[in-house]
C-alpha cells in the first residue's frame, strides 16, 4: 500500500512539473525512478504535437528517451537548457539535495547548473527536516578512491566503495562512487564548499542552490516548494 502511495506521488509529481515545459524548449531529463515518469509524460507531450530537445543526464536517460521519440541534442551543442525535471534522494524546505542514487551525479550537477529552471520532483518519502539520513554520494577518479576516502574521514564521513555483484560500481564517465556517511548534515553548504576542494572528487551529491523548485507529491496533491 505504501509502495502504491509513493507512485502516485511520483506520477503526480511529474504531471505538474511537466506543465512547466513549452515548445522548442531545451529540456533537461533526469535519471533514476522517479525522472523517468517525467520522461514517459514529455514523450506523451511530444507524440501529441510539442517541439522540444532534450539533454539526458545518464546513458540509460538517453535510451529510453530515443525509444519514446524524444529528440536529443548533445550538451556541448547548448548554451543554456531551458527546463530540467530530476529527482531527488532527500531534500529539505531550503531545496538543498543529496542527489546520485543511481549514479549519474556528475552529469545531472552539470545539466543542473546550466540550466534556467531546474525542476525536482519526489514523493513526499524524500522531504527530511536535516539531510544526511541518505549517504552523500561522491565520484572519484578511480586512481585517487583510496586517498579520497581517507580524505572523506578527516570530516567525518565515514566512506565505503559501491559495488554492484562485488565489482566496483562504475558511471557513465568511468569512475567510482564511494557512498560516504557524514550522519546528520548540520550544513550542507559548508560541507559542499569542502567537498569540493578535495583533488580526485569529480562530484558530490550535495546540490546547493541548484533547484529552483521542488514538487512533491503529497497524498493525491502536490506541494510545492520554491
Amino acid at each position: 500500500m505504501q509502495d502504491e502511495k509513493r507512485e502516485l506521488e511520483r506520477k503526480n509529481a511529474a504531471a505538474e512539473a511537466v506543465k512547466h515545459i513549452k515548445d522548442n524548449d531545451i529540456v533537461g531529463l533526469g535519471t533514476g525512478s522517479t525522472a523517468k515518469y517525467a520522461i514517459e509524460q514529455i514523450a506523451g507531450l511530444v507524440q501529441q504535437g510539442l517541439k522540444i530537445k532534450g539533454v539526458p543526464t545518464s546513458e540509460k536517460s538517453s535510451v529510453l528517451a530515443t525509444q519514446l521519440g524524444i529528440e536529443l541534442i548533445d550538451i556541448n551543442d547548448v548554451d543554456a537548457i531551458d527546463v530540467t525535471i530530476d529527482g531527488a534522494d532527500e531534500f529539505n524546505s531550503s531545496r538543498e539535495l543529496i542527489k546520485g542514487g543511481g549514479g549519474a551525479l556528475f552529469r545531472e550537477k552539470i545539466v543542473a547548473s546550466i540550466t534556467r529552471k531546474e525542476i525536482i520532483i519526489a514523493d513526499s518519502g524524500k522531504y527530511v527536516n536535516k539531510l544526511g539520513k541518505f549517504k552523500v554520494p561522491v565520484e572519484v577518479v578511480p586512481l585517487a578512491f583510496n586517498y579520497v576516502q581517507k580524505e572523506l574521514a578527516k570530516h567525518g564521513g565515514t566512506g565505503n566503495l559501491r559495488e554492484i555483484e562485488h565489482m566496483p560500481f562504475v558511471t557513465d564517465n568511468g569512475n567510482y562512487i564511494i557512498d560516504a556517511d557524514f550522519g546528520l548534515i548540520a550544513n550542507p553548504a559548508e560541507l559542499s564548499k569542502t567537498l569540493n576542494q578535495i583533488d580526485g572528487v569529480l562530484a558530490h551529491g550535495l546540490f546547493i542552490n541548484l533547484a529552483t523548485l521542488v514538487i512533491m507529491g503529497n497524498g493525491t496533491s502536490v506541494r510545492v516548494f520554491e
